[in-house]
């Protein structure tokens, strides 16, 4: 064998080498917003997670208020979410280019009722479930071989709570597939309830029915918005809109056990509240809420590994108003932040042995940006 085919054949190795580092810190990340202003629908940008650089590569246009989306297990697949308060919502579904990062639209079914805001799929991706805040309820949709949906189960909530502004009757803000995904978790921000059922990915028939307990009370008028599970599968966590707290469980086979409830809000925090999003780093170390409202702002709680329970590790502005979504990317590295009410989403670093955010200057500048995903890109 030659010198020179050897040479050869090490040059290979190594541009395969760096072109599979490249693709593994490269991303998609997909943008709902609200077209009512300066958006036109869905964007799509590359992100790079090594250095936060984000570059524009596509939008879609043409579909009314896409607040919110998921991506489907297998990436392939992207589900969209119509808000609209004063018809039927609906739900689409796109295939996502995994090159160019474009979307080809699939379908799009009803979500049930009006106001959908929070979409999800289960762990299969056989069910696409979405949460319909306006209309109090529930839809279960199943995706086809080719990614599109068809309507399976429509579940309306019934009760209010305490507050006669916000929850004079029910407010579906949100539906989590548990990490088992035998069980789906269903926070109402209306009833002060998390609602729960079992779930089983039958081809026929209803997927959803009441677990035992069917719900988990929380404390009345706190308004109960977005939940997230720890990575670890024995904690779960729940944002409190109208109170502004954070509210940590036990979690086992469907049942949540209340370990603690912790502010977002400083002690002298005189202003409106909006507690919006909730998520935990990868790593399971740290726990994040946004805060609208008056302040603006990212909460940082250390997670106990032991206990689950939360102690407050700082605070970060979000540099702009109404941080209605975030997201951490896959690596860890970085935390997006999409500010609703300025057009804009900043890009933080994140340190993951403190779980502090610091400012990269790094910014992007879309309409009424309220929902952020990421897909690996090739």
């Amino acid at each position: 064998m030659s010198k020179s085919f050897i040479s050869f054949v090490c040059i290979l190795c190594t541009l395969m080498t760096y072109a599979q580092k490249q693709s593994d810190r490269s991303y998609h990340l997909l943008i709902g917003t609200y077209t009512n202003g300066k958006s036109e629908g869905i964007y799509v940008y590359a992100f790079d997670s090594q250095t936060g650089e984000a570059k524009h590569e596509f939008t879609y246009k043409g579909i009314s208020n896409p607040s919110y989306l998921a991506i489907s297990s297998n990436k392939k697949y992207v589900y969209s979410v119509t808000e609209a308060s004063d018809k039927k919502g609906l739900v689409s579904a796109f295939a996502i280019d995994p090159v160019s990062g474009s979307l080809q639209f699939l379908n799009s079914e009803s979500s049930g009722s009006e106001g959908p805001c929070y979409v999800s799929v289960d762990k299969t991706g056989q069910f696409v479930f979405v949460g319909n805040y306006s209309g109090g309820s529930l839809a279960a949709l199943s995706v086809q071989p080719n990614g599109s949906l068809t309507p399976r189960q429509h579940i309306v909530h019934q009760g209010a709570s305490v507050n006669k502004q916000r929850q004079d009757r029910p407010h579906v803000h949100a539906v989590v597939v548990s990490p088992d995904n035998n069980y789906v978790v269903v926070p109402d921000l209306g009833t002060d309830r998390l609602v729960i059922y079992d779930f089983k990915p039958v081809k026929t028939g209803e997927p959803l029915s009441p677990a035992n307990p069917a719900f988990t009370p929380v404390d009345p008028g706190s308004g109960p918005r977005h939940f997230t599970f720890h990575p670890n599968g024995r904690y779960a966590y729940v944002i409190q809109e109208l109170s502004g707290t954070i509210t940590a469980f036990n979690y086992s086979k469907g049942r949540l056990a209340k370990i603690q409830s912790i502010t977002m809000l400083e002690p002298d925090f005189k202003g409106k509240i909006g507690a919006a999003d909730i998520h935990v780093s990868p790593d399971g170390k740290f726990l994040y809420g946004s805060n609208r409202g008056d302040a603006n702002d990212i909460v940082i709680y250390a997670i106990n590994p032991g206990s689950g329970q939360l102690t407050f590790a700082g605070r970060q502005s979000t540099l702009g108003k109404g941080p209605r979504n975030f997201m951490i990317d896959p690596t860890g590295q970085f935390l997006l932040v999409a500010n609703q009410n300025s057009d804009n989403i900043f890009i933080f670093k994140r340190d993951s042995k403190t779980g502090l955010l610091t400012d990269t200057g790094k910014s992007i500048e879309v309409g009424a940006p309220v929902c952020l995903k990421m897909v690996p890109a090739k």
